[in-house]
C-alpha cells in the first residue's frame, strides 16, 4: 500500500501576494531535511505539501522530521488509492487496522476537493463509517470526541486515507522573516527565545561568550551541544564564540561594582551588532524575561538597548520561569541546559548589583575606560566561528 505525508499550511494560508514566496521556501526546506533519508518527491497542490518517499525510505523518521519544520500546522501520514469508493473502502479497512482495533470510539470526516468525485462528503462520510462499523462490530460512533478521526481526502490526483492529522510545528518558514543574532548562553532561556524566533521565520546566527579560564572547556561544548538540539528546528547554525576573559576583566577592575552586569550585557549587545554586520542579521535576540535578575529590569533593559542601534528581540519577555522551562523540555533543550557548567554571565556577578541604573551614569561610567571599545573589536575579530550541522 502506498503510503504520502501531508502537509499543511496554517498562518501561510493567510498571505497574499507573497504567499507562493512563503511556499517556496517551505517546499525547500522540506527537500533539505528529508534528503538524507532517501528519494522524495515534494510538491504542493490546493495549498497542500505532499511528500512521496520512494522505495525503502524510513517513513516514520520522515514524519518526525516534517513535524519539527516551521510552516506546517498539521501532518497526516496517509494511504493513497484510486477515487474510487470500493478502493476507499477497502483501503480504510486495511490501512486503519491497528488503530481501530485499539480504539472504542471513531468517527469518520471527508473533504472532496475533487467536486467531479459522484459522492459528496456526507455521503462518503456515511457510507464509510456504516462500512468500517460492519468491519469492526466493536466499535461506536463519537462524532465530538472520538479516539480515531478517519478521514478521506478526495484531491486532484487521488483520494487520501488516514486517521486524522496531528500538530505540526505551525509558524512561517524559517528565513522568511529574515536573518537575526541569537545571544546563546549555556542557560534554559536563550535555547527558548530561539526555538520562538525561528518559528517566526528568522534565519539564526549565534553568540556565545567564553571567559577562559572562569570558563571551562565544557561549557563551550554545552552550548554547542544546545545549538546541535535547535538544529532540527532551526537548521544549520553558525556559532560564534568569542574569547571574553579580556573584555570581562577589563570592566570588574574599572567599572563600579553595582553596575557591572548592566556595563557587560551593552558591552555583549555591541559586540553582537559587530558580528550582525558579518552576517547581514537585521537584529538582536536574546532569552531575557522581565524582571527575572536585575540585568532585566525596566532601567536596566533601557540602559542595555541603548548601546547600539538593531532590534533587539525578547520573545521570553512576558514568560515566568515555569513556562520557559517547560517549552525548554519540550524542544529538548533543558537536561543539556542544566548541566552545572558556568557561562560567562554569572562569573565577576556583584553581590548587590543596581536594579535601576540610570543612561547618564552607565554612560559616565564606560567613559572612564577609553580601552574598552578596542577590546570588544578584538574580541569580535577573534570570534571563532563554528558551524553546526542537523
Amino acid at each position: 500500500m502506498k503510503e504520502i505525508l501531508l502537509a499543511y499550511q496554517g498562518e501561510m494560508s493567510l498571505k497574499g501576494l507573497n504567499r507562493a514566496a512563503f511556499e517556496s521556501v517551505l517546499l525547500k526546506t522540506m527537500r533539505r531535511r528529508l534528503k538524507s533519508l532517501g528519494e522524495f518527491k515534494i510538491y504542493k497542490a490546493q495549498s497542500t505539501m505532499y511528500a512521496e518517499p520512494g522505495e525503502g525510505v524510513d517513513v516514520d523518521a520522515a514524519e518526525e522530521r516534517l513535524s519539527k519544520i516551521f510552516g506546517i500546522a498539521a501532518l497526516s501520514r496517509a494511504a493513497v488509492c484510486a477515487k474510487d469508493f470500493d478502493e476507499i473502502r477497502k483501503t480504510a479497512v486495511e490501512y486503519l487496522r491497528v488503530p481501530l482495533c485499539l480504539a472504542r470510539t471513531f468517527k469518520v470526516s471527508a473533504k472532496r476537493s475533487d467536486k467531479a468525485f459522484p459522492m459528496n462528503s456526507m455521503q462518503i462520510a456515511r457510507e464509510l463509517g456504516g462500512v468500517l462499523l460492519a468491519a469492526y462490530p466493536h466499535l461506536k460512533v463519537d462524532v465530538h470526541h472520538p479516539e480515531v478521526n478517519v478521514t478521506v481526502e478526495i484531491r486532484d490526483f487521488a483520494a487520501y486515507v488516514h486517521g486524522g492529522k496531528r500538530p505540526g510545528a505551525g509558524g512561517l518558514p524559517v528565513s522568511t522573516s529574515g536573518k537575526a543574532m541569537m545571544m546563546l548562553s549555556g542557560g534554559i532561556d536563550s535555547p527558548v527565545a530561539a526555538y520562538l524566533m525561528a518559528k517566526r521565520g528568522l534565519s539564526l546566527a549565534c553568540v556565545h561568550f567564553a571567559s577562559p579560564p572562569y570558563t571551562s572547556e565544557r561549557a563551550r561544548a554545552k552550548v554547542l551541544t544546545l545549538a546541535e538540539r535547535l538544529t532540527p528546528y532551526t537548521g544549520n547554525l553558525d556559532v560564534y564564540v568569542v574569547p571574553y576573559t579580556a573584555v570581562q576583566e577589563h570592566l570588574r577592575d574599572n567599572a563600579p561594582d553595582v553596575l557591572f552586569t548592566v556595563l557587560m550585557r551593552r558591552s555583549m549587545l555591541r559586540i553582537a551588532n559587530l558580528l550582525c554586520a558579518k552576517e547581514e542579521a537585521q537584529a538582536v535576540i536574546t532569552g531575557e524575561s522581565l524582571a527575572q535578575v536585575a540585568s532585566q529590569t525596566l532601567w536596566a533593559i533601557a540602559c542595555t538597548d541603548a548601546a547600539q542601534t538593531l532590534p533587539v528581540l525578547r520573545p521570553c519577555i512576558g514568560m515566568d520561569k515555569t513556562e520557559i522551562m517547560e517549552l525548554a523540555r519540550r524542544i529538548d533543550t533543558y537536561e543539556t541546559s542544566i548541566l552545572p557548567y558556568e557561562d560567562c554571565c554569572t562569573i565577576f556577578t556583584p553581590p548587590h548589583p543596581k536594579t535601576k541604573p540610570q543612561l547618564g551614569e552607565i554612560e559616565a561610567a564606560e567613559a572612564a575606560m577609553p580601552g574598552l571599545a578596542a577590546l570588544e573589536a578584538r574580541a569580535a575579530g577573534e570570534a571563532e566561528r563554528i558551524a553546526v550541522h542537523l
